[in-house]
Order: C-alpha cells, then sequence, then structure tokens
C-alpha cells in the first residue's frame, strides 16, 4: 500500500485563458508535513482547493490514497477524511464544545466516543477552561485554537492549514505555533500547511516548496530552499538578501579569488579566471566587528572592511547595511550592536565563512542582477 496521502501529476488549472496553477509532481507522504510558500497569488489557495477536492484540476489528476480523484460521490467520502483550518475561523453561535464536536457529528460519531475526543482535543490545545463559552466570545487566538481542535479531532488523514496564524498578533502566533509543531509531531497525519511567513515555514515543516505564478520552483528540506535556494527568484523571496556577481580573478588549491564590486572575497572550488559567478549569502551568515588593526582575507574566512550606511531595528535584533565595496547586509542581535556601540558611518570588518556562500549561478560571462536582487535598505 502507499504511503502516499496526496499525489499530484500534471496537474494544471486554468481560468480565463490564463493558467494559475500548473504543477508537474507534488507528494505528500503520511505523517509528513508540507510547507508552501510564495508570494501573494502565487496559486496557493487554488492548490489548497484542489488537493481538498473542492476544485477540479483542468489537466492532470490528483491522488488520495493512490486512488484517482474526479469522481463525485468518491470524492465526496475522500472529503470526509480531511480537514481544513483556515486563515479566520468560522465559529458557530454555540459552546466551544459544540463547535469543536460539529465534524464528529457529520459523521455519526456520538456518545463516549466523541466526548473523549473533544475532551481530549481541548486539553490538548489548552481550551479545556473554555467549553462551556460561546464560541463567539474567544479571542483570535482561543478560536484558532478551537478551530484546530475542530481539525484534529476528526483523526484526519489530511489537514490543510490556510495561513492558520496571519490574523493573530506575534506573542499569540508564537505560542500556538509552538504547540501546533508539537502536536504534528506526534500525530500521522499528513498535513499541508500553506504559508508566506519564513520563520513559520522554516520551523514547522519536514518538507518545503516554493510555488511561483503557480509553479514550484524549488522543493526540499528547508535547508536546502532557505540557504541553498536553486535561482535568483527563490533566493530574493526566502530572504537571501545577500546576492551580487563576482568575477574569478585567480585560482589556486581549491579556492580561488573573485572581485565583487571594488572588493575581493575567497571562493572555494575549481575554477577558471574568467569566470563569473552569481553568489548568495544569508544576512543571517554575516557577522560584524570593529576595526582592530591590519585584517587578512583567510581560506575559510573572509574579512571585508567597510562602513555601516544603515541600522534599522527589529524585535531583539538589528539589519545592518555595510558598504564593502559592494553593498552586504548583515542580520546581528541589538546586544551585540550596543556592545560595539555600532553607529552608521562607522568602520567595521563584515565576516563569513567561505562555506557560507552559495552558488546560485555559474557562467562565462557577466551575471546580471534583477532589480529585486539589491538589498533593500527601507524595512527590515
Amino acid at each position: 500500500m502507499t504511503s502516499s496521502v496526496v499525489e499530484l501529476r500534471e496537474v494544471k488549472v486554468e481560468r480565463d485563458g490564463r493558467t494559475v496553477l500548473d504543477i508537474q509532481h507534488l507528494q505528500l507522504e503520511l505523517g509528513k508535513t508540507l510547507t508552501v510558500i510564495g508570494p501573494n497569488g502565487a496559486g496557493k489557495s487554488t492548490l489548497l482547493r484542489v488537493v481538498g477536492l473542492l476544485e477540479r484540476p483542468t489537466h492532470g489528476t490528483v491522488f488520495h490514497h493512490g486512488e484517482a480523484t474526479g469522481d463525485g460521490k468518491q470524492d465526496l467520502i475522500l472529503r470526509r477524511r480531511l480537514a481544513v483550518v483556515m486563515q479566520r475561523p468560522f465559529m458557530r453561535n454555540a459552546s466551544t464544545w459544540d463547535n469543536v464536536a460539529t465534524g464528529l457529528k457529520f459523521r455519526g460519531i456520538g456518545g463516549s466516543e466523541a466526548k473523549r475526543r473533544v475532551r481530549d482535543w481541548l486539553d490538548r490545545l489548552g481550551i479545556a477552561h473554555l467549553a462551556d463559552r460561546n464560541a463567539r466570545e474567544l479571542s483570535g487566538g482561543e478560536a484558532q485554537r478551537a478551530s484546530l481542535a475542530r481539525g484534529l479531532v476528526l483523526e484526519p488523514d489530511l489537514l490543510l492549514l490556510d495561513e492558520p496564524f496571519a490574523a493573530l498578533d506575534e506573542p499569540t502566533r508564537l505560542a500556538l505555533h509552538d504547540d501546533l509543531r508539537n502536536i504534528l509531531q506526534k500525530v500521522q497525519t499528513a498535513t499541508l500547511f500553506v504559508t508566506h511567513n519564513r520563520i513559520e515555514a522554516q520551523t514547522l515543516s519536514d518538507e518545503l516548496a516554493v510555488l511561483m505564478d503557480g509553479n514550484v520552483r524549488q522543493a526540499g528540506s528547508s535547508y536546502d530552499v532557505f540557504y541553498r535556494p536553486n535561482s535568483e527568484e527563490v533566493a530574493t523571496f526566502v530572504g537571501m538578501e545577500n546576492i551580487f556577481s563576482a568575477h574569478i580573478i585567480e585560482q589556486s588549491g581549491g579556492l580561488a579569488a573573485a572581485r565583487v564590486g571594488r572588493a575581493e572575497i575567497t571562493l572555494v572550488g575549481s575554477w577558471q579566471q574568467g569566470d563569473y559567478v552569481l553568489l548568495g549569502l544569508r544576512p543571517e551568515t554575516v557577522q560584524i566587528e570593529p576595526v582592530k588593526g591590519e585584517h587578512t582575507r583567510l581560506g575559510s574566512t573572509n574579512r571585508l572592511q567597510g562602513r555601516i550606511t544603515a541600522i534599522m531595528p527589529f524585535g531583539g535584533q538589528a539589519r545592518v547595511i555595510i558598504n564593502c565595496g559592494f553593498p552586504l547586509v548583515s542580520i546581528v542581535t541589538q546586544q551585540s550592536l550596543m556592545a560595539m556601540r555600532a553607529t552608521p558611518g562607522m568602520s567595521v570588518l563584515a565576516t563569513f565563512q567561505t562555506a557560507a556562500l552559495h552558488i546560485i549561478d555559474r557562467s562565462r560571462q557577466r551575471v546580471t542582477l534583477t532589480p529585486t536582487s539589491r538589498p533593500d535598505t527601507s524595512k527590515p
């Protein structure tokens, strides 16, 4: 028996002569969480509707448990094996207990079994004390917990999450996110989670897919997607703010010297003099420190002297732009900046491991950056 709960093969959705979803292959296995991230209009909602059997694709086939869908009666049976949690939960004018039990009633599950399940999920989501309260009087976070309980109480084979944290304030979102992550690690439910939040995507998923213009541009582990993006477009979307073109000027012993703007950096690998390469570097891998005497460029570490041009605090961290002969973005803690008394105009050393550099594209010709690749100094 296949372990695949959902599989899409050559699925295409067209509307008004325009293709809004075009997926060659996508698969979700039992007990795994697949997170789909992408900008607004990428096709995430359409994907959820197709997987949830609420919309038939124009072309291709959706399989549930190895069986092709498309038969109305069979699809209705399959839909009863999944649950959906939306961004803004709809609560009936009834108690929290009754709202959580709604799906069980529709499925003919009552008596002691229904009571056991409802009680269990109210406890697991920390809202047992709200069982008798009218669900429409719950706070946003409480209502979303009730919505999750209403879905999970069904013990679904497939759980569809449509940005369930988007409408919540940060403390509420973080607490619910942590609780859901622990729950999903324990239950054997396949979960498709749609979000545009990069932090949620990194911490909640087993596998990650980047959806852009209806196409899956990259799929794999969160590490591969965030630290080894396969294109400039994906790199920009997942927050790899440092994207720059480098020109190989020297090769020796498995290391290469490359020119970036007016600066020189070290790369790992075999190159030919004159090659061009498009590089990516995540801002959190760039450290900054005060300038202390002479500095050198080492094989394992790049050290570039530069000047801070902007500091943009957010939370306990700050986004720092350094002019090193080219703009370099670093994300560091506020505590580190305070310790070094960092201010715009200050000279610093920006350091990063050569291994942290990711080769997005290599070419014998100059790589032209798109405008979105340049660091955005307007916001953190």
